[in-house]
């Protein structure tokens, strides 16, 4: 979706949004790039760069969103199939680990929000520190309610189609 969204808005618009968001980084490499993307820039102006190489440099960026476009859906094929796989399978537990893993994340999820708001009762002077630590554990749990999420739309599709 990305690549061919980037594709559409061709080369000179891509190298202006590319080089201004490089710029909001503190970094000698970015700062090249910037400089690197702003001398692409003035040449586009100037027409140094002339519109028959603008042209092929789009078609290029259009070839490259189709590749991962192809790779894209040959991974959600992949992942389509393990899915009807596992709805097809006859073991108990690979038809039931969704729901054993949206009840571990429930139960988780409920056993460290209660043990932090029993803590910060408990030793209100820590709880900064407390919140700061909760907050480290931010990737972890959106990872796992990213999981989780994914599993409840699929298996609702999943119930949607009968399976």
């Amino acid at each position: 979706m990305i690549p061919a969204l980037l594709a559409s808005v061709g080369l000179p618009l891509l190298s202006k949004a590319i080089g201004a968001a490089l710029g909001s980084i503190d970094h000698p490499v970015a700062r090249i790039a910037v400089d690197a993307l702003s001398g692409v820039d003035a040449a586009l102006r100037s027409q140094a760069i002339s519109p028959e190489q603008v042209a092929a440099a789009n078609r290029r960026i259009e070839r490259l969103a189709e590749l991962d476009s192809e790779d894209y859906r040959q991974t959600l094929a992949q992942v389509n199939a393990t899915f009807r796989a596992e709805v097809r399978s006859d073991d108990a537990y690979v038809r039931r680990w969704r729901p054993t893993f949206g009840y571990a994340v429930a139960a988780t999820w409920s056993a460290t929000m209660g043990a932090m708001a029993w803590a910060v009762v408990a030793a209100p002077a820590q709880a900064p520190t407390i919140i700061a630590a909760m907050v480290n554990t931010a990737p972890i749990w959106g990872i796992a309610l990213a999981v989780l999420g994914i599993s409840v739309v699929k298996r609702s599709q999943d119930k949607a189609a009968g399976c």
